[in-house]
């Protein structure tokens, strides 16, 4: 089964920046690079959502929310994505997740993130 492993979370301030990093495990390389990725998050009291997808083409696409803040990319090799988070706002608060698009897998445990002064 894949598996999703989320790293890179903590606590910022409002405008600073986080690079969150997710690891997968158990795709080919074929499979991995044909695969649109994305990376969800869930605010407290909230439902989970898609906020930044990277389809296998290379192109992506950004939640209003973070557009422009936020950016997502993967490394294929190491079979691993990340989301690089800049001007970072308290309403960014969230366990963030990575995951398929359009027919997610098993969640991983996701990485908290808190923005606060």
């Amino acid at each position: 089964q894949v598996q999703f492993v989320e790293s890179g979370g903590g606590l910022a301030q409002p405008g600073g920046s986080l690079k969150l990093s997710c690891q997968t495990s158990r795709f080919i390389l074929s499979t991995f690079t044909a695969l649109d990725f994305g990376w969800y998050r869930q605010p407290p009291g909230k439902q989970r959502e898609l906020v930044a997808t990277l389809y296998s083409d290379r192109s992506t696409n950004y939640a209003d929310s973070v557009k422009g803040r936020f950016t997502i990319s993967k490394d294929n090799s190491r079979r691993r994505l990340y989301l690089q988070m800049d001007s970072l706002k308290p309403e960014d608060t969230a366990v963030y997740y990575c995951n398929k698009v359009g027919s997610p897998g098993s969640w991983g445990q996701g990485t908290q993130v808190t923005v606060s002064s």
